[in-house]
């Protein structure tokens, strides 16, 4: 096994063990050393067999330590999910906020600590857009394809005639990931500044404490409203424009080497449309699957775990339309 101490040092998880491992080695030299005199041939020999075997077992241990922490940076424990209206005006508001819910009653199943970072509302308390952070075990492996177009059918509330109408939302899952392979010049970044609104304290309407960032060679722009400081709110904001730089870089590549892509679940990318919500024939279907659920309301109280396992498994089924 070749592993590079002087890295084991730096990581916090590793060094100790990093410490043991150089301590054994040069044990093991030593010993080595007195082999080469007959006399200590065999005590030396069993003294090297004991070393091994705890130099084995320290190696052991750090690999553990190691592929525990490619699969945290592969699968992190964190998370911004975000929702946007699309085509459908108030009533794409209002199923933004129902599929924000949704993955909220999820969170509190799987015991997932939800945050708000943003919400901008319509009048009738739907979501023009808005910004989570959750964290917790498994949370980006168990979310990963929830990222897309979301469609609803059904009569809303204000429609006289009884039509059905279509409208749409969007999803982003945005993993935050401990380490990135490039660095944001803040030379590219720009912020404004605004009072929040909302809870928070005397202060929070006198101060400007919301922040957004704009990302200009992507365009790409990040608001965090409900920290308590400017500078909380910036460093939050800056984590998920990081995250959302990631996932852009990332689905660029994927485009490149689309052709030869192993896994059939989807692009990822959250133009693609991925799932119908059907309230008429009280319905819930992924079109990457091919596969329905019935129980909406269930499902919209967080009971989603049957879909997130579908399409986890990538099982198809035949499509109800």
């Amino acid at each position: 096994m070749s592993l590079n101490l002087e890295e084991l040092k730096k990581d916090h998880k590793t060094s100790y063990l990093a410490g043991v491992l150089e301590r054994l080695e040069r044990e093991e030299n030593d010993v080595r050393e007195m082999m080469k005199d007959e006399s200590l041939k065999d005590m030396a020999q069993a003294e090297l067999d004991t070393l091994l075997e705890q130099k084995n077992a320290t190696e052991k241990q750090i690999q553990d330590i190691l592929d525990k922490e490619k699969e945290e940076e592969e699968f992190p424990n964190e998370i911004v999910l975000e929702v946007r209206a699309g085509a459908g005006g108030d009533e794409a508001a209002l199923f933004a906020w129902e599929l924000a819910h949704m993955y909220e009653r999820f969170a509190e199943i799987e015991n997932w600590n939800w945050k708000t970072n943003y919400e901008s509302k319509n009048d009738l308390g739907g979501f023009r857009e808005a910004s989570f952070e959750i964290k917790g075990k498994d949370v980006y492996k168990k979310m990963r394809y929830e990222t897309g177009v979301h469609r609803v059918q059904r009569i809303p509330a204000t429609e006289k005639n009884g039509r059905v109408h279509t409208s749409t939302a969007s999803v982003a899952i945005l993993p935050i990931r401990k380490k990135v392979a490039f660095e944001i010049n803040p030379a590219d970044l720009e912020m404004e500044y605004s009072r929040s609104g909302g809870k928070g304290g005397q202060n929070v309407n006198k101060v400007e404490t919301a922040v957004r960032l704009i990302h200009k060679p992507t365009g790409l722009d990040v608001r965090s409203t409900n920290e308590r400081s400017q500078l909380a709110n910036r460093e939050k904001a800056l984590v998920i424009l990081t995250a959302k730089i990631q996932q852009l870089k990332e689905e660029e590549e994927a485009k490149k080497y689309s052709g030869e892509r192993k896994n059939q679940i989807g692009s990822g990318d959250r133009s693609e449309k991925i799932r119908t919500y059907n309230y008429p024939q009280d319905r819930v279907t992924d079109h990457r699957v091919k596969k329905s659920w019935h129980n909406l309301p269930k499902i919209l109280e967080g009971g989603i775990w049957e879909v997130i396992e579908s399409i986890e498994s990538g099982e198809t089924g035949d499509e109800e339309e």
